[in-house]
């Protein structure tokens, strides 16, 4: 692992990683062979100075003259984030949700495979979704033990959300990924990431809002000048 103390790493810099990281493999489809901080920079609305304080976080990089090396680069950023390996993930919840994400092929290509999939609605259990059985939550532990499962994803409703959380870290997941519009109380030692896709449309709304009452209020100018 690179040299460098995770407690020191703000979490914006973290998320700029994966930015960085799928950028640079557009660069490698484009065979693209080397990039300067410069070019990364530009590609995500950032500076130079940001790319190259953001990878002094984890060590040193880039060589004098040529900048990063793409295949290099990659290959390192992905040891930092953990996904030069192939990780199990569990997931609790076969709704509308749920299908889609069992459906979704760039979970793997990104290091990640959903391996087992839970759901309390008896209707749902013991049936097949696709190349998945629906489990019972009652079969969480032994699978998560069989299969070395660390990461779990939560796509169920909001009330039931905290319950799912309290026993998947009851049996020892590690990461949340929480599809739920709740926040979730964990220990300090379980992570989560949250997709509030509702806040997220809030948001845009927002900025689109905003754009709009701008253009409104710019005065019209007259036609006889």
């Amino acid at each position: 692992m690179e040299n460098f103390r995770p407690e020191a790493v703000p979490n914006p810099a973290v998320r700029r990683l994966s930015l960085y990281l799928r950028q640079l493999e557009a660069f490698k489809r484009q065979d693209q062979r080397t990039i300067s901080s410069k070019q990364l920079g530009e590609s995500l609305a950032l500076t130079d100075a940001q790319v190259r304080k953001d990878l002094a976080y984890f060590g040193q990089f880039g060589h004098p003259g040529i900048g990063y090396r793409v295949d290099d680069l990659i290959a390192r950023v992905k040891h930092i984030l953990g996904t030069d390996k192939i990780w199990n993930v569990l997931l609790v919840g076969a709704g509308n949700l749920g299908l889609a994400l069992m459906a979704y092929k760039g979970f793997e290509n990104q290091g990640f495979r959903i391996v087992a999939v839970f759901d309390s609605d008896p209707g749902k259990v013991n049936t097949g979704r696709g190349v998945f059985v629906i489990q019972p939550l009652s079969e969480l532990q032994p699978t998560i033990q069989k299969l070395g499962i660390r990461l779990g994803i939560i796509a169920v409703p909001a009330d039931s959300a905290q319950a799912v959380a309290d026993q998947l870290v009851a049996t020892g997941i590690q990461g949340i990924f929480n599809f739920a519009p709740v926040s979730l109380s964990v220990p300090s030692h379980v992570g989560v990431s949250a997709v509030d896709l509702a806040v997220q449309l809030e948001q845009l709304s927002f900025l689109v809002n905003i754009h709009t009452t701008a253009q409104q209020q710019v005065p019209a100018r007259d036609a006889s000048t």
